[in-house]
C-alpha cells in the first residue's frame, strides 16, 4: 500500500524535498560566482540576492557568509520542522524535480511569447511601438571585470535569482500571506489568488527599487507580475523546489536565447 512519502506527486512538497533540490543549485550559485566573477563576484549578483546582501551590509553583517548562512538558516529550520513524512526514494523524487522544472520553465517561455505578443499589441496602441520588453534579471558588470566567458556568468546568476527571488516571494510572503488571509478569515476560495497576486505585485515591483532598479516600464512590470503569479501557482501545485527550479531554468533559457541573438 503507497503512502504520501512514496507518493511522487505528494512528495515534490514535501519541505524535505524541496531543501534537497535547492541546495545543490545553491552550492552551485555560491561556488560559481567565485569561480566566474574571480574577484568581483558581487558584479553577477541580482535581484533579491543583491538586496539581502545590502541590507546585510547595513546591519554589520559580511554579506559574503551571511545571504548564504541566513538562506541555509531558513531551508533546513523548514525542512527539519516538517521532517516527519520525508520521501523515502529522495534520488527518484529529484530526478523527477529536475525534469518537472525544465518542463514548466518551457511552459513559461511558450506562455512569456503569447504575454509579450499582448504587450507588444498594447505598446502599439498605447505607447510608441519602442519597447524592447526584456523581464530578466539585471547586473551590473563591467565588461572588464567580467570572465572571459561571459555566458557562464548569465547561468550562474540566473540560478542566484532562482533560489534568491522564490525564497523571499514565494516560501515567506506568499505563504505568509496565505497564513494572514487563514487567519483573517479571507473566504477559502480568495486566499490563494490574493496571496498570489499581491505577491507577484511585490515581486515585479521590488525589481524597480533602489539605484541598481531598472527603470520602470509598465509592460515590463505586467510581464513580471503574470511570472510571478505562474511561480505562486507552482509554488502553490508542485512545491517550492520545482518553483525554484522552474525560475531558474526560465531565466537561463532565456538569458542564454538573448546572448546568441
Amino acid at each position: 500500500m503507497r503512502t504520501q512519502n512514496d507518493n511522487y506527486w505528494s512528495a515534490t512538497k514535501h519541505p524535505w524535498a524541496c531543501v534537497l533540490f535547492v541546495l545543490p543549485l545553491l552550492a552551485i550559485y555560491e561556488v560559481g560566482l567565485y569561480a566566474v566573477g574571480q574577484t568581483s563576484p558581487d558584479n553577477f549578483r541580482n535581484g533579491a540576492d543583491a538586496w539581502l546582501r545590502t541590507a546585510l551590509s547595513q546591519v554589520g553583517i559580511s554579506p559574503v557568509y551571511g545571504a548564504p548562512a541566513l538562506l541555509l538558516f531558513i531551508l533546513l529550520l523548514w525542512g527539519l520542522w516538517r521532517r516527519d513524512g520525508r520521501p523515502l526514494d529522495k534520488v527518484g523524487v529529484w530526478v523527477g524535480m529536475t525534469a518537472e522544472s525544465a518542463f514548466y520553465a518551457l511552459v513559461l517561455v511558450g506562455l512569456s511569447q503569447g504575454v509579450w505578443q499582448l504587450l507588444a499589441r498594447a505598446d502599439h496602441v498605447f505607447g510608441q511601438g519602442s519597447h524592447r520588453i526584456v523581464a530578466l534579471p539585471q547586473w551590473s558588470a563591467d565588461p572588464a571585470l567580467m570572465a572571459p566567458d561571459p555566458v557562464w556568468g548569465h547561468v550562474i546568476s540566473y540560478l542566484g535569482a532562482g533560489i534568491y527571488e522564490e525564497t523571499l516571494f514565494r516560501l515567506l510572503l506568499y505563504a505568509g500571506l496565505l497564513r494572514v488571509f487563514c487567519w483573517a478569515e479571507v473566504p477559502t476560495r480568495f486566499n490563494v489568488f490574493l496571496a498570489a497576486l499581491a505577491s507577484a505585485l511585490l515581486f515585479a515591483g521590488a525589481h524597480h527599487l533602489g539605484p541598481q532598479g531598472d527603470p520602470f516600464d509598465v509592460y515590463v512590470f505586467s510581464f513580471r507580475t503574470f511570472a510571478g503569479v505562474y511561480f505562486a501557482w507552482l509554488f502553490q501545485m508542485r512545491g517550492f523546489g520545482i518553483a525554484v527550479g522552474a525560475h531558474a531554468g526560465y531565466d537561463v533559457t532565456v538569458g542564454l536565447i538573448l546572448a546568441t541573438v
